[in-house]
């Protein structure tokens, strides 16, 4: 089994000063770890440069990710921080296409291919995120409406792209609410999604492709849920603004990667 990822989306939450702490405290209490699970923190963008000076002390837990990014190159779009930005400032990874840029921002599957297509370009792991509504699931749409998401994202990608990508399946009806897929639903949406993957890129890719879960993961239910056979990690929500929890999402990862 390879080692879990465990990233933390902070949303928009935590001033300068707080998220100087979070940071340090969750460097202490990860500190004399010898870690197999790679951990991330997507703090907001203001704060990329205060995560990345931490990510790049030697022996550091943890990598620097951000939660968006533009799906334009440079120019005249104000407001907006590019990939190649980014890259210089040595972010590794960025979210893109999570549910709530979808819902209240209007991205569509091309805007993320856009997102994921720069960030490719610049050397930064794009999380793409997928996932289905309460409503699309009570309707047994939740399988077509991922495979979409798929398709019209992964599917456009080399197989050299492909295998820089991960994969975060966010049932949208368990995020920010305290419903969890239960880990036999979050086992065969992530199956599924990496069956998807095998009909365009291949067993191996299929078997190699990180495939998240995101939906209100958190200390008590993580290690169920990264026990599960597709199940290779975590995107962390709420759980990742409390270090005492987030370092225990990050000892489930180690507990299930080395009892495998």
């Amino acid at each position: 089994m390879k080692p879990k990822i465990v990233i933390g989306n902070w949303k928009m939450n935590k001033n300068f000063d707080e998220a100087e702490e979070l940071i340090t405290e969750i460097t202490e209490k990860l500190e004399g770890y010898n870690l197999e699970t790679e951990v991330v923190l997507c703090p907001p963008l203001v704060y990329a440069e205060l995560v990345t000076d931490h990510a790049n002390e030697e022996g550091a837990p943890f990598y620097a990710g951000v939660q968006n990014v533009s799906e334009y190159e440079n120019g005249a779009y104000t407001g907006e921080v590019s990939a190649e930005m980014l890259a210089n400032m040595d972010v590794s990874f960025c979210i893109v296409g999570h549910s709530e840029r979808r819902k209240y921002f209007g991205e569509t599957n091309a805007i993320v291919l856009k997102k994921m297509q720069r960030l490719l370009a610049n050397d930064i792991v794009p999380v793409m995120c997928c996932g289905e509504s309460l409503e699309e699931r009570k309707a047994n749409q939740h399988f077509s409406v991922v495979q979409k998401q798929v398709e019209e994202t992964l599917y456009q990608l080399t197989p050299d792209q492909m295998e820089r990508v991960m994969v975060a399946y966010e049932p949208i009806w368990a995020i920010g609410t305290g419903e969890t897929a239960t880990p036999e639903q979050a086992q065969e949406m992530l199956a599924f999604i990496r069956s998807v993957i095998e009909k365009k890129f291949g067993t191996e890719m299929a078997v190699n492709t990180y495939i998240l879960y995101g939906g209100s993961c958190n200390a008590k239910n993580a290690l169920e849920l990264f026990s599960q056979q597709d199940v290779d990690g975590g995107l962390i929500g709420g759980a990742s603004l409390k270090a005492d929890d987030f370092v225990k999402i990050i000892e489930a990862g180690e507990t299930v990667t080395k009892d495998n």
